[in-house]
Order: structure tokens, then sequence, then C-alpha cells
């Protein structure tokens, strides 16, 4: 399964998703500003991921202090630089809150110090989100049994986190009990990470993969047998709302229509039980030509005006149930939700 991410030498190295599958790339960061450029980018994406990446990237502050200003003044202005990159993502604001009680735990110590055990909480991140996706994984494949077809949208795979996967992490561990006839995937404009990303990891591990464009959703859940429809999540409301890739809200009331169960595969991380409903997630708007143009090359008029949201939300009532390390979750979430995080949940 390929790396995502790595530290080596005093660098950060992220797998360049924007090159994929043309191209296996690490890019080298040196500096918390290019990691919070690759964030922006795309070159690094999927929820668990971005805050993973973010960690490390707090940690090469530290490491890279030249002591001209105050620290804490210093770690507060690299702090609001990751905030800004993906608002919608909450494991990017669960990894930065994690990182600053590591910081002010050990602000006393000397600055290198400082760097080892910032680095050390990163890579911890990094194996515990492995170790989850792994974990949630073995919960979900329990919803699939033997010929399942299943449809995703957008990569909510190895890509996406630390390795295995969260939507893909389920797919993978229903392939390993030979349990998967076929993954239907949707391409996912306007990026095409499921053309890109999802196929490439699918057929890497020679899961059986049929890529469809979005508006053949419809259809394909009407004609195909499909079993499930599952999908990852960037940020989830304490009511089981859930922002995801744009497109994800219609494919939930297509499988819905057609009487196909419609999951959710998100860590605990990406709960924000700060939040009553989805009406409260902030939806990032991206660039224009992200629409207007494939591969640097405009498929439209150039003038054009576009509007171009990267995520929707799913009302909790179209989702059949979410899928955590900790077990999968059943309406009313609201309830279970706040009963896995008094039972130690709390991230």
């Amino acid at each position: 399964m390929i790396q995502t991410i790595y530290y080596k030498d005093d660098a950060v190295y992220v797998l360049d998703q924007n090159q994929l599958p043309a191209k296996v790339h690490y890019e080298k960061c040196l500096t918390y500003q290019e990691i919070a450029v690759a964030i922006k980018e795309l070159k690094v994406r999927g929820a668990p991921l971005i805050g993973v990446t973010a960690a490390f990237g707090m940690a090469l502050a530290i490491q890279n202090f030249n002591n001209e200003k105050n620290l804490l003044a210093f770690y507060e202005e690299v702090e609001s630089v990751m905030r800004s990159t993906r608002p919608t993502a909450v494991n990017l604001f669960w990894a930065i809150r994690r990182m600053r009680r590591v910081f002010e735990t050990h602000l006393g110590l000397d600055q290198v110090e400082l760097a080892k055990i910032m680095l050390r909480e990163a890579q911890d991140m990094y194996e515990e989100d492995l170790r989850i996706n792994i974990d949630m994984g073995e919960y979900g494949q329990t919803l699939l049994g033997s010929d399942s077809q299943v449809m995703t949208i957008c990569n909510a795979g190895a890509l996406a986190t630390c390795g295995h996967g969260t939507a893909l992490g389920v797919i993978r561990a229903a392939h390993a009990r030979k349990h998967i006839q076929r993954v239907w995937a949707c391409e996912t404009r306007p990026v095409l990470q499921g053309s890109r990303l999802t196929i490439w990891e699918l057929m890497e591990d020679k899961i059986p993969v049929t890529l469809i464009t979005d508006n053949m959703a419809a259809s394909v859940l009407r004609d195909k047998n499909i079993t499930a429809v599952i999908a990852g999540a960037d940020r989830i409301a304490a009511n089981g709302d859930t922002a995801n890739k744009i497109g994800t809200y219609g494919l939930a009331v297509l499988a819905r229509q057609h009487g196909v169960p419609f999951y959710i595969a998100a860590p605990l991380s990406t709960i924000d039980m700060s939040i009553s409903n989805g009406e409260e997630i902030p939806i990032e708007e991206r660039n224009q030509d992200e629409v207007r143009m494939v591969r640097g090359t405009y498929i439209t008029v150039p003038e054009v005006d576009v509007f171009n949201p990267a995520f929707d939300v799913t009302p909790h009532e179209f989702i059949d149930g979410i899928i955590t390390e900790k077990g999968i979750i059943q309406a009313p979430y609201i309830k279970g939700l706040k009963a896995v995080f008094s039972e130690g949940g709390d991230v």
C-alpha cells in the first residue's frame, strides 16, 4: 500500500496527489508554509490525512523556529495559517488542538527537545490513523455480504488517510473475505478524485472496479444490483448530518429512492460534537478554474461564472449507518454519537 506522507532528514515528504495516476512523486517540504500550500492545493487531500499532515507541519515550524520572535506568538501564527487551508475538514482542527496541547505541556523545554516531542506526536497520529482505518474496515465489512456491489464517490481510501482508508478500508476488508463482486466508482467532478485516485488505488490492489461518470449513478443504482453506497466524510455534526465531497448528497438521495443502504465511514476525529446540525458546517468554495479547466485546458468559455463548492451536506435521515473505529452507529445519531464519546471516544 502506498505511503502518503513520511518524515526524513528534517523534511516532510508528501505524495503529490495532483500528479496521480500518471506519476508517483513525493514533494519535499522543509517549512510549515510549504505544508500549508500542499494542503491548500490538494497535493494532500482527504480529511484524516489533512489533519496528520498539518500536525507534521506544526512540528516543522518548531523545528525551524529562529528565535526572532516570541515562540507562543509564532506558534499562534502557524496555527492561523493551518486553519485557513481547508475550512470544512474538521480533522484539521482536531489535529491543531491536539498539537497545541502537546506544545503547551512541553513549552518550557528547549527548542530541539520540543521539536522532537512534536514530531513524535505527529508520527503517533500517523500510526493511530492507520490502526483506526483497519478497525473501521473490520466493523464496516460486516454490512457487506457475499457478491457485494458497492458504489462510492471521491476518494476515501489509503490516499485520503495514512493507509487502508475509510470507505475504501471497508471495501478492502470485505474484499479480503472475497465479498466484493465489484466497486462502482463515480468520477467525482470537478477534479476527478474518483477517476484519478480511487480507480488507481483499487486497480493496484486488484479489486474489481468500474468507473462511471457522476450522472450515471441513478441508472447504475437501478440496473446493476448495487448492494450499498459507502462514502467518506469531512465533518459530521452531532445529529449525523455529514459534509463530504460535492455530489454525495445527491448520491444519498438516489440510494434512498432505489432502496440501497447508504453508509458513511469516518473516524471519530471527523465528528464535530460542537455543532448541532449540517447547517453549521462551513462549506469551502474553491477556484472557479477547477470547473472551467481539466488538466490546464479550458473545457468551456473561460469567462463563464462558476459556482464551485467543494462539499455538500447529506442530512442524517438519508444515512443508514456511520462506520467508525468504535463500531457502527445508527439512528438516532445524536444519541449514538453522544454515547460513543461518553464511553471514551473523546478526541
